[in-house]
């Protein structure tokens, strides 16, 4: 058994460090961001902040011949009172791209939301520490995923033995952007997020923007993309649009070709992929804004509704099939000038008879099952023969 002197502590920083945009050095330790500070200046929400500070995607890299790895973290923990209590976040251990082990942080800080009027307030917790033992004393590439769906401030890095920065591993860089369900939820580990699996499938290291609640068209998010190195780029653009009702149609079309116009800025010929929503009976023909479900949540449930009326389309009220015809056009138009441009229809990932056989239990997000099948789905029209991304894999 290891003593406290035979540790050695690395420095938590971005060359150990995946799938982060910016890290910001805190009094307590390093908070891993997915979007960089000049885009979090621009935040208008707490929704969005919360969730780009939740590190999805994002995860530790070294090679080491380690047999234990401590990792020191506080965990933000979300209560919402009235709804179920949320699962603690997982963090996984791979060695050379498989799992073998897994970790959660009991305590950690505590952020407390009034899902009624969106007050909050926060309370500082504990630094927990996080085991991973019984590593073979071979060099080895190490990877810790941090939990997808719950902040996590890094504190200190400990091993048995020399860590050293990962291999380049010539994997073609995936640069993803989505609302919540490319953030991973109700997915059950940071590995299990179809964008995640996907990427296993392909053999593209991911970088996740997907930001619950959050898939708005924001031109800082744009920026981002524009900004960030990449080989791949999949945009998928829709739900949260709806239940926010954020915009109505006539407003879409010009921002989603703003959108892609300053991705375009950084990335001219990159394969971009622009893929519609999913199936989701709530809103296929009603508009937002979504609600939660005040029944189901007395019940101990969590389940969500749409709000608005069927008739409002004719001025200009988006549902997902009204954003589904219009993506599909948009991108029609641009591939005359940009051959590397592609469109996906989201009903390929997860259409009306997937739901009948693997409904949304929340009537919003997908469940596990649903996160594999749209991985493998996507996997194959994205990565596949005659994908898009066709050739990129390694």
């Amino acid at each position: 058994m290891n003593t406290p002197h035979e540790w050695i502590t690395t420095p938590i920083g971005p060359d150990i460090l995946r799938g982060a945009l910016d890290l910001e050095r805190t009094d307590r330790g390093v908070l891993p961001h997915r979007l960089p500070a000049h885009a979090r200046a621009q935040i208008p929400d707490g929704q969005l902040a919360m969730a780009e500070a939740q590190p999805a995607g994002v995860r530790l890299a070294f090679r080491s011949r380690a047999t234990t790895v401590e990792l020191d973290v506080i965990a933000t923990k979300r209560v919402y009172p009235g709804a179920p209590r949320r699962p603690d976040g997982v963090y996984e251990l791979l060695v050379d791209g498989r799992h073998v082990g897994r970790a959660s942080a009991p305590d950690g800080d505590t952020l407390t939301i009034d899902l009624s009027s969106g007050a909050s307030h926060a309370r500082p917790g504990p630094v927990e520490t996080l085991r991973f033992g019984g590593l073979p004393d071979t060099e080895k590439g190490i990877e810790i995923w941090l939990p997808h769906d719950e902040t996590t401030q890094l504190v200190a890095l400990r091993t048995d033995a020399p860590v050293d920065a990962p291999r380049s591993g010539g994997r073609p860089v995936w640069l993803h952007h989505g609302s919540s369900i490319s953030h991973g939820s109700n997915a059950a580990t940071p590995t299990g997020t179809w964008p995640a699996l996907a990427a296993a499938h392909g053999g593209a290291e991911l970088i996740n923007l997907g930001f619950s609640g959050s898939a708005l068209l924001d031109p800082f998010t744009a920026r981002a993309l524009r900004d960030t190195p990449a080989d791949l780029i999949s945009i998928k653009i829709g739900i949260n649009l709806v239940n926010t009702d954020l915009m109505r149609l006539r407003a879409f079309g010009p921002a989603v070709h703003g959108f892609l116009d300053t991705v375009r800025e950084g990335h001219p010929t990159t394969p971009l992929l622009v893929i519609s929503p999913i199936h989701c009976p709530i809103h296929e023909h009603t508009p937002g804004p979504s609600a939660y479900d005040l029944g189901a949540m007395s019940e101990g449930r969590l389940r969500f509704t749409a709000t608005g009326d069927p008739a409002e389309t004719a001025a200009g009220k988006l549902t997902l099939t009204v954003i589904r015809d219009e993506l599909a056009r948009l991108v029609a138009g641009r591939t005359a000038t940009d051959p590397h441009l592609h469109h996906l229809d989201g009903l390929d990932l997860y259409g009306e008879n997937d739901h009948a056989d693997l409904p949304l239990p929340d009537d919003l997000h997908p469940d596990l099952a649903t996160h594999r099948l749209i991985a493998e789905r996507f996997a194959r029209l994205a990565f596949g023969h005659d994908g898009p991304f066709a050739g990129t894999s390694h």
